[in-house]
């Protein structure tokens, strides 16, 4: 594939060219299609991705693939994406679906064959060309995932480069790339550089941003249950869904049995010494952010990593904490299978730690709680600024969605405006179409027999205009 990217750009533009001119039944096709394709090579992928990233564990990287495709694919599959989605007659409005054109694809290494597969289909959906720029550390997986799904378009029927993907990647690439004036639209999934870069481009993004996910077990809660749920999530792939828990806030009350039910399941609690090592080969001093060399490890890696002498059984390590900020470094995002542990007096001071390490680099994400209590579950969400409030649900599952409850899967997870995003839904493929609207006449007959002249005498103000505005209707 050539790398000259006006070259790229003009392949995409003469495929979204000739793919706005496809039926729904000729898109669905497609779709169908690839997902087949990509849903059939899921183990293979998978394999290849922990192989070439050395991040996660292929079994698990699989569900994320499954996710990718069978899920996403079941959530888009009855979407209509193409002429006229929605007739209201009353109203008069008819919404027409438009493809935006190409797409550039920003793809992360923490999980590169799954965001490509989602991505693609979600683009495909909505007709638009897509362009998969990969992490360095994953470009060979990345590339087979994109060319997989390419040849099962193009087997459906699909215009010519309606998938593209680059197999060398440079910074100066990748910005020419995002600031293309033929570029429609970026889907940004990665570091916090990266896409503040695309947010930067001039180009319209829907980006990410980071999560910091707090986890506040409320003393209702089934504690066996949460601690299970909780580990489930946060040593799914070693913790690389940006959705993963980050830290465990409980009350005085219960944080013996949390403590008992952690131990059980192989937590190792580390003392003050060992929050020192740790903090040195976990985060990386000068920008206070997670240190890639430990993504995606084991706690038993890391521990021996850090000089920590934790059982080979290991699966995570928590850190007992005081307080939040970057002088306590493991209150941060770390894509990985550590947790800081809080323990707090009463259910307000639980609250108020959340929402620090909500606002610790994670505004607008996804917040986790476990609780029976309907209206402490409803307290907490409404205090906390996140896009998702996961709720008695392993979080880097329930955020993503599709398993565990009816949010739309996704591996772009909107944060909102607090996250310096655009929307706080799950991106899935409504989010790239535009919507035209036919108005068709319906006056507004109050409006009409208004006596206009009304409103230009400065002494009626708003309740006497509103009488008069009312009267006779």
């Amino acid at each position: 594939m050539t790398e000259n990217i006006d070259q790229i750009m003009q392949n995409a533009t003469l495929a979204a060219a000739e793919y706005t001119q496809f039926t729904q039944e000729q898109t669905d096709k497609i779709v169908k299609s690839v997902f087949e394709a990509a849903f059939n090579n899921r183990v293979m992928l998978a394999k290849m991705a922990q192989n070439e990233t050395s991040i996660g564990i292929w079994e698990h990287k699989v569900l994320k693939n499954v996710v990718a495709s069978q899920l996403v694919y079941e959530d888009i599959r009855n979407l209509k994406t193409v002429g006229i989605i929605n007739e209201d007659e009353e109203t008069g409005i008819v919404e027409i679906a438009q493809p935006m054109g190409p797409i550039l694809a920003i793809i992360p290494v923490t999980n590169p064959t799954s965001t490509v597969i989602f991505k693609i289909l979600i683009s495909l959906k909505a007709r638009n060309p897509i362009i998969i720029c990969p992490s360095k550390k994953a470009i060979n997986c990345c590339s087979e995932t994109a060319r997989i799904c390419y040849e099962a378009a193009i087997n459906a029927g699909a215009p010519q480069d309606c998938i593209q993907w680059l197999t060398s990647v440079t910074r100066e690439q990748t910005q020419e790339l995002m600031a293309h004036k033929g570029l429609a639209l970026i889907l940004a999934t990665g570091g916090s550089g990266l896409v503040k870069s695309a947010y930067s481009s001039g180009t319209p993004t829907l980006g990410v941003g980071a999560g910091n996910v707090p986890v506040f077990i409320e003393k209702s809660a089934d504690i066996p249950f949460a601690v299970e749920q909780i580990f489930f999530s946060k040593t799914f792939d070693n913790g690389t869904i940006c959705a993963s828990e980050q830290a465990i806030v409980v009350e005085k009350e219960i944080a013996d049995d949390v403590v008992e039910e952690f131990k059980k399941c192989k937590a190792y609690f580390l003392n003050h010494d060992e929050i020192n090592l740790l903090n040195k080969v976990a985060i990386d001093e000068t920008s206070h952010l997670m240190s890639p060399g430990i993504v995606g490890r084991s706690a038993f890696y890391i521990a021996q990593k850090a000089g920590i002498n934790a059982p080979e059984d290991v699966r995570i390590l928590v850190a007992p904490m005081k307080s939040v900020g970057t002088e306590f470094p493991l209150s941060s995002e770390i894509l990985a299978p550590i947790l800081a542990f809080y323990v707090v007096d009463t259910f307000e001071k639980a609250i108020n730690i959340c929402i620090n390490l909500n606002y610790h680099g994670g505004v607008g994400h996804s917040a986790s709680i476990f609780s029976n209590n309907d209206e402490k579950i409803k307290y907490f969400a409404i205090h906390m600024n996140a896009g998702r409030i996961c709720v008695n649900i392993p979080s880097s599952h329930g955020a993503v969605g599709g398993m565990f409850n009816k949010l739309s899967p996704s591996f772009t997870l909107g944060c909102g405006t607090g996250g310096k995003n655009i929307t706080t839904d799950n991106v899935t493929a409504k989010h790239l179409i535009n919507i035209q609207r036919i108005s068709r006449r319906r006056p507004n007959e109050r409006f009409m027999r208004f006596d206009l002249s009304c409103y230009l005498d400065e002494n009626l103000k708003a309740d006497e205009i509103n009488e008069l505005y009312n009267k006779n209707f």
